[in-house]
């Protein structure tokens, strides 16, 4: 048997502000070997999600921020664990910013949250958190965003995935950046008004954010309304002037 030298991003969704016909909101698969990481819930993504495996068999979930195209499908999840008849061996680690614990008691109407850590065990995400699921190590960046949210940086067997999340332009995210393989960057902004606080970035921003960082493969994702993804694409491409491709719902990156 040949040993595993890498691992894989399988994407789940990448529309924003809300799902589409076949295009789920924000979410992707981490997978090597028998490890399997959530990165991201937004709505729609756990029905593609169990096209890749299933759910109570995860090791662990990632939640970038607490919008609701990030994070939505965890009420799907805790449905699905708690009385979907699905068995965990232990309740599944899930990382996340603060708060997601009391916004998911807040929907089933109670202000406990005890109740939840029967499926779900929660842990706050914080600025450099570091986390170790099998051969995967899993790092944090706080970014620029208008509510708290982190990037993230995969890596296993020498190779690095580096996910924006969402956020405008900044040192942490082109700290996390430096040295990756694999780039997947938002792109949600069409434009950005000038004097204004920049909470996603614009294609250009992507490119330049690859062209600084010198990542082997830009992956664009999470465009928004008033673009199309390869449009997106192909204007970070001629900024980044390096291998750039369009997230699509199934694709699957080898890291």
């Amino acid at each position: 048997m040949t040993a595993t030298t890498s691992f894989e991003l399988t994407v789940l969704g990448t529309a924003t502000p809300y799902p589409q016909p076949d295009r789920a909101c924000s979410g992707y698969l981490l997978t090597t070997g028998d490890t399997t990481v959530w990165v991201d819930a937004g709505a729609g993504s756990l029905a593609n999600l169990q096209r890749h495996t299933a759910l109570e068999l995860l090791d662990a979930i990632w939640i970038s921020h607490l919008h609701a195209d990030h994070e939505a499908d965890l009420i799907s999840a805790y449905y699905a664990l708690a009385f979907g008849g699905l068995a965990v061996a232990a309740p599944i680690p899930v990382y996340a910013p603060a708060g997601l614990a009391q916004r998911l008691a807040g929907f089933f109407a109670r202000s406990d949250t005890a109740f939840l850590e029967q499926v779900l065990c929660l842990h706050e995400l914080h600025e450099g958190h570091r986390v170790v699921i099998g051969p995967l190590t899993l790092t944090a960046r706080a970014v620029h965003h208008d509510v708290e949210a982190y990037a993230l940086r995969a890596e296993a067997y020498g190779r690095t995935l580096v996910f924006s999340g969402d956020t405008g332009p900044c040192a942490a995210l082109d700290d996390l950046a430096a040295g990756a393989h694999l780039l997947l960057c938002e792109s949600e902004s069409d434009t950005w008004p000038q004097g204004q606080p920049q909470w996603h970035h614009t294609p250009e921003d992507a490119g330049r954010l690859a062209r600084r960082t010198d990542p082997e493969h830009l992956v664009i994702t999470h465009v928004g309304p008033t673009l199309t993804p390869d449009a997106a694409s192909a204007r970070a491409a001629e900024v980044f002037g390096g291998p750039t491709s369009t997230a699509r719902e199934g694709d699957v990156y080898r890291v």
